[in-house]
């Protein structure tokens, strides 16, 4: 056998067996009104060690700084900017945080500045979609990268240096409103929505509260009635999502990373009978005809990885019988790929024939090629 084709696969190729475990519903859903909120700002960062810029607009919202606090610059001055970045900031909002919690700012450069190390974050806005201010973000950032120069002149980056972090750097001046008790039920959303999930869940949670507690509405949410009162919700909810069901395995899928030849097999993937010829490799996926197939299967391998191992002892290209695999119908996606690994082929060639047996029909599974 060609080893080196082998191994090359072998790192190449993952397959797995997607089999259904038992989960915690908070493992599977999100309670609906009950998510993230995303802020967005723009700001200055000041005392760079020289790695500022001198943009234009770097120099307008620095004169409008200094005009908010009853400073007025000539208007033909340009001052030098280099310790100076303007800067977007953003953040996440969890639910239910309070007014005066604190959470971490990202800041990002917008100019031409080198690097945000050692910078400080002025009072900054940031605001909502609504175009409300919620947080009030200013420190110290936190730059992790580092830009080094190479002696040949080149310029080696790890990480990003323009980039760098607040921690606890944004104040909540109001918090966002939240559906959370505002009715007298609960919706449950699939993140992988599934019909069979969705029944299974609401089966379990009326074998816990009582038949008609729970309803599937369709494939991705369930309606689940629920106590006004908010202390008496909570411990409703606590309650819920510790409950444990087996998820119905997922659509029969094949994926394919084409540019790292990367291919993940689902568990329900099966074939149809089909012949493949691909190159010098033919492969037929059929009903044996004696109780013989399964040596001639061996003997077809073996005589396969003879023949690379000798590429000069078989110059001509010819037809085989002992050349072809045998298959039952049906057989698994990972017995074709492993056969096809025995005999040194490399991922393009797997790919190839994936898209060969979809076209053809024979495929029982989507392939999604990334």
């Amino acid at each position: 056998m060609n080893r080196r084709y082998s191994w090359l696969l072998l790192g190449w190729l993952v397959c797995f067996s997607a089999q259904s475990n038992l989960m915690r519903i908070k493992d599977l859903v999100d309670i609906e009104g009950v998510r993230d909120n995303q802020l967005i700002g723009y700001g200055l960062v000041v005392g760079l060690p020289g790695t500022g810029e001198k943009g234009e607009y770097t120099q307008q919202t620095f004169k409008t700084m200094l005009k908010n606090f009853g400073i007025n610059l000539p208007s033909g001055l340009k001052p030098k900017l280099k310790n100076v970045a303007v800067v977007a900031a953003h953040a996440k909002m969890p639910p239910f945080i309070k007014v005066g919690q604190r959470l971490d700012v990202t800041v990002s450069s917008i100019g031409e500045a080198k690097s945000l190390r050692g910078g400080t974050l002025l009072q900054t806005f940031l605001k909502g979609v609504d175009g409300r201010v919620y947080v009030i973000a200013q420190g110290s950032v936190l730059v992790s990268g580092l830009s080094q120069q190479a002696t040949d002149g080149g310029r080696g980056i790890q990480e990003i240096p323009t980039v760098g972090r607040i921690l606890n750097g944004g104040i909540v001046e109001q918090t966002v409103s939240s559906p959370f008790s505002s009715s007298d039920h609960l919706t449950f959303n699939l993140r992988y929505s599934d019909f069979s999930t969705a029944k299974r869940l609401a089966d379990a949670i009326n074998a816990v509260l009582g038949e008609g507690m729970a309803h599937a509405m369709d494939a991705t949410s369930i309606k689940v009635t629920a106590p006004r009162d908010t202390s008496k919700r909570v411990r409703f909810i606590s309650t819920l999502e510790n409950i444990k069901i087996y998820p119905a395995v997922d659509t029969s899928k094949i994926i394919v990373n084409a540019r790292t030849g990367t291919i993940v097999v689902g568990s329900e993937v099966r074939l149809l009978p089909a012949a493949i010829t691909h190159g010098s490799l033919t492969v037929t996926i059929k009903q044996p005809v004696d109780e013989g197939a399964d040596a001639k299967n061996a003997t077809a391998v073996e005589e396969a990885q003879n023949r690379q191992a000798n590429p000069d002892e078989d110059d001509e290209v010819e037809e085989r019988v002992e050349s072809m695999f045998v298959f039952d119908p049906g057989t698994t996606l990972n017995e074709l790929v492993k056969a096809v690994n025995d005999v040194g082929a490399a991922p393009s060639d797997v790919l190839a024939i994936l898209e060969a047996l979809k076209q053809a029909g024979a495929l029982y599974g989507d392939l999604v090629i990334l």
